[in-house]
């Protein structure tokens, strides 16, 4: 896989220590021709499938997939509508693929992708997968979990620092292949990024066992590849009851 400069990137996943296969999926692309990677980008995804084995593993594919295809085959149109069109499209494929298959009724998955053009950022999201944007010493956290204890944050109900510890915390209100109608969470305008910074994109079999500050430290305090096998590493140690999958991209390193 070509990476072209001006990013390090490093990917994950890892099983965990309870789970007997791995419903999350990832990836990291970029068009082949200089042009096309002009006017889109870097495309990093990740995607944590639910609704029983196959189910979950299917719909995690399904969507990663469809993200990226729309992305990769699509002539027109800037990054942030080509992200749109691939949730829109990877939503309806796996609709599609649950109405033919009724013993996988009820699958579905988290999404969460960026789009990379230049220093802007453009990202959409479904479910409680995460992005982090991590600068200097402070980390960032740009997605809303679509979940019931998200909900219940921003109706005032708990603060965040209690939804991280609800035993509520993983009932999604929203997730691709979910519901008839998808309103990815996108930013209303693309983010600028500066040299340095680093986006986290991660599952959450990561982030449920660590806070941000901890996902802050291993960051600043390494590559990505020792990252994630570091964040990765410290999730299993505590358990890790579920899949984990962690992205991470820093800026300016060329």
């Amino acid at each position: 896989m070509r990476i072209r400069p001006g990013v390090e990137l490093a990917s994950l996943s890892d099983i965990g220590c309870q789970r007997e296969n791995n419903e999350d999926q990832y990836a990291y692309w970029e068009p082949p021709a200089d042009e096309e990677f002009a006017r889109k980008g870097r495309l990093a995804i990740v995607a944590d499938g639910m609704g029983g084995h196959e189910g979950g593993q299917e719909a995690s594919r399904i969507a990663v997939e469809a993200i990226q295809q729309i992305f990769a085959e699509t002539p027109d149109g800037d990054a942030g509508s080509l992200l749109l069109t691939g949730f829109q499209t990877a939503h309806e494929r796996i609709l599609q693929y649950a109405a033919g298959h009724p013993d996988l009724h009820g699958m579905g998955t988290t999404a969460t992708a960026i789009a990379l053009r230049g220093n802007q950022l453009y990202y959409a999201h479904v479910g409680d997968s995460r992005l982090y944007l991590v600068r200097g010493a402070n980390i960032s956290r740009l997605t809303h979990d679509h979940s019931y204890v998200g909900r219940l944050v921003e109706n005032g109900v708990i603060s965040a620092a209690e939804a991280e510890t609800h035993p509520q915390r993983h009932i999604l209100t929203a997730a691709l292949g979910a519901g008839a109608e998808l309103l990815p969470e996108t930013p209303p305008r693309p983010i600028t990024l500066q040299k340095g910074d680093v986006l986290v994109l991660c599952t959450d079999g990561l982030w449920s066992l660590l806070g941000e500050n901890e996902i802050l430290n291993v960051v600043a305090a390494s590559g990505p590849p020792e990252a994630c096998r570091a964040l990765i590493k410290m999730t299993k140690d505590r358990g890790g009851p579920d899949n984990i999958t962690v992205q991470v991209l820093r800026l300016g390193t060329d």
